[in-house]
């Protein structure tokens, strides 16, 4: 295959660390990364996962605690935590969220190559909200898919 072809196929991810996991999503799903600000609203009666909800640019953005959200402890806030805006499926409309993450890592460029498909273990997060594992030398990141991680569903459930 020629370098033209192959870049081509090649997807760029934002990866950061959610509960000492290495997280990545595709970079078209991120809107933006801002700081996280501890004056959250919080909002009655909403799933543990949901922190609350911020103002961007005059816009009512929930925040999801991705840690909880897998059922692990929440990370201690601190300097390099973050909020990652995403842009998600909801009932057929596009919609902002945010994900609170540990810190934010890097932006790599994954080929099909580089991504293998889910072992049936090993994993703390549960299968369904991962697309596959991201091979990064002899290490790999979870490639989260952020439309079952976040869907409505789940909140309606809630």
């Amino acid at each position: 295959m020629d370098t033209v072809s192959e870049s081509a196929e090649q997807t760029q991810y934002l990866t950061f660390v959610v509960a000492g996991e290495a997280c990545a999503l595709s970079l078209l799903e991120v809107k933006e990364i801002i700081e996280y600000d501890p004056t959250l609203t919080t909002v009655p009666a909403m799933p543990p996962s949901l922190r609350g909800v911020i103002n961007v640019r005059g816009n009512v953005v929930p925040v999801i605690d991705l840690a909880v959200k897998f059922g692990l402890p929440s990370s201690p806030i601190t300097k390099r935590t973050c909020v990652v805006i995403v842009e998600v499926g909801l009932e057929g409309e596009r919609c902002a969220m945010g994900v609170i993450a540990d810190s934010v890592s890097q932006v790599l460029s994954f080929s099909p190559y580089d991504i293998v498909p889910l072992p049936a273990f090993g994993t703390r997060i549960r299968m369904d909200y991962l697309k596959g594992l991201g091979k990064i030398g002899k290490h790999f990141v979870l490639i989260l898919d952020l439309d079952r991680v976040l869907s409505f569903q789940e909140f309606r459930a809630a």
